[in-house]
């Protein structure tokens, strides 16, 4: 009769990995992880790296170096020189536009509004107008804080200070207000004049002793 094969048998021990290593081997040892290693100290006589101050500090000493001493005495030079007189040939119908566009350039180049006085010799600029229906006093309460374009007619230009710019408008009036306006503007200007009217106008009244 034919023969079956038996059914191989499993034993025990072969179950599962070898709990030894082979013979002439030696299981390796595992390696610990090296640590990151720590700064080394800076060595004698050889400091670390220096770091730049910081901007404030670097601002403070800049700023104590810029700073002035005390002031002397104002020079007799710098307080009387006469202002410097720019010449905007303009009608009377345009005089007060000119004198617009000039104090527009003036801010544009830096100029500060306080530094600016506009006088006119015919019909009063509109922001003078409106803020003269406040009142005389709201009206001057403006030109006292000084922090704005200050517009006057020429009766009442006596009034106001000494400003950086003084901008005259030969808008239409008589003569003596074209020569009180610039009278009065002349002796307020500190730096420059610019008057805007009739270029021959101008001339007679400033040849006369302006």
């Amino acid at each position: 009769m034919p023969l079956i094969p038996e059914e191989p048998q499993i034993h025990e021990k072969a179950q599962g990995p070898r709990a030894t290593p082979a013979s002439g081997r030696t299981a390796p040892t595992p390696r610990p992880v090296p640590r990151p290693r720590p700064a080394a100290p800076p060595r004698p006589g050889r400091p670390g790296p220096v770091r730049p101050a910081p901007p404030a500090q670097r601002a403070s000493r800049d700023t104590a170096a810029a700073k002035p001493g005390p002031a002397g005495p104002a020079t007799p030079a710098a307080t009387s020189a006469a202002p410097q007189i720019q010449l905007i040939p303009a009608t009377p119908d345009g005089a007060l536009d000119a004198a617009e566009e000039a104090v527009d350039l003036l801010l544009d180049s830096g100029r500060t509004p306080g530094d600016v006085l506009v006088i006119t010799t015919g019909d009063p600029h509109p922001w003078a107008a409106h803020e003269l229906s406040f009142g005389d006093a709201a009206y001057w309460a403006q030109h006292d804080a000084g922090d704005d374009v200050f517009y006057a007619d020429a009766a009442v230009a006596d009034r106001a200070v000494s400003r950086a710019v003084v901008v005259v408008a030969l808008n239409g009036g008589p003569e003596a207000a074209a020569a009180t306006a610039l009278t009065v503007a002349h002796s307020r200007a500190g730096a420059l004049l610019i008057v805007c009217g009739d270029p021959q106008r101008i001339n007679s009244v400033l040849g006369a002793g302006v």
